[in-house]
């Protein structure tokens, strides 16, 4: 995915959005800065299909040889899918975090969440402040 075209949260995470079936089908992730910042990682904790998220709220965790960060759910809605290949491959976030290191999928049932994201520009200028 191109980073220019996602949403992110101030908490690193990404979104991407694509309308199925008249629902919004949030892809989530976290961002380069967020896996540089971390570094080394070792281990990821992620929420189960069909749980619910709120946005702002911890779905899961992320250790790395420093330290444990909660990862925030930028939406609200229903878990519909997780890469259940990622925490046995956490390398995948160095390679390719916008890509094939996609954490999960969420049904969106607050459209509210998404105009509270940034766009890539805003995320930027949060980043290097």
């Amino acid at each position: 995915m191109n980073p220019e075209q996602l949403l992110y949260a101030e908490s690193h995470e990404w979104v991407h959005v694509e309308e199925k079936g008249g629902n919004k089908i949030a892809t989530v992730g976290i961002t380069a800065h967020a896996v540089e910042q971390l570094t080394d990682l070792v281990y990821m904790e992620l929420p189960h299909p069909g749980s619910l998220v709120t946005a702002g709220n911890s779905f899961g965790e992320v250790e790395s040889v420093k330290a444990t960060s909660n990862l925030y759910s930028p939406v609200t809605g229903e878990v519909l899918e997780v890469n259940s290949e990622l925490p046995d491959n956490l390398d995948r976030l160095n390679s390719d975090p916008y890509g094939v290191a996609w954490i999960m999928k969420v049904e969106v049932t607050d459209e509210g969440t998404l105009k509270k994201l940034m766009d890539h520009a805003a995320y930027t200028k949060q980043i290097s402040s």
